[in-house]
């Protein structure tokens, strides 16, 4: 039910990104989902990747700091109000959303949201119990 994610601390200068980008190009490895979040020093990109192992050791050798963290893929519609659902029953469960990305396979079907939660078991059986659909890592690492 969870998925794993990679997290790369980079200096906030022109190039930084793209290096992230070539090394895990040139490992043979595909980027599944992303978000950057930056401040003026540095910034965080989070990413889902096809072999998160050997990225991250791919990331290392050329001197990046890589994290790894869990997160949970849900899968929701794509039309109005499908976010809110979800972040409303959450909300209802004392569970706090730390972060989330999204992306769309295609346009008007379903959207797969990437959650980080303060407490994921907690998170996960919440969005079972209320029938949510829980997208395994497996499914989100193959896409």
């Amino acid at each position: 039910m969870k998925v794993e994610q990679i997290s790369i601390f980079l200096e906030n200068k022109a190039g930084r990104l793209a290096e992230v980008t070539r090394t895990l190009a040139e490992a043979g490895i595909n980027i599944r989902a992303l978000s950057l979040a930056d401040t003026s020093d540095f910034g965080i990109l989070r990413l889902i990747v096809t072999d998160i192992e050997q990225a991250k050791t791919a990331l290392k050798d050329k001197g990046f700091t890589v994290g790894r963290t869990t997160v949970v893929a849900v899968e929701v519609a794509d039309n109005p109000g499908g976010l809110n659902h979800i972040l409303d029953l959450l909300s209802k469960e004392g569970v706090n959303v730390e972060y989330m990305y999204a992306f769309v396979q295609q346009s008007g079907k379903n959207a797969i949201l990437i959650f980080r939660f303060d407490r994921t078991d907690q998170a996960i059986e919440a969005l079972q119990k209320h029938g949510i659909p829980i997208v395994p890592g497996e499914k989100i690492y193959n896409i």
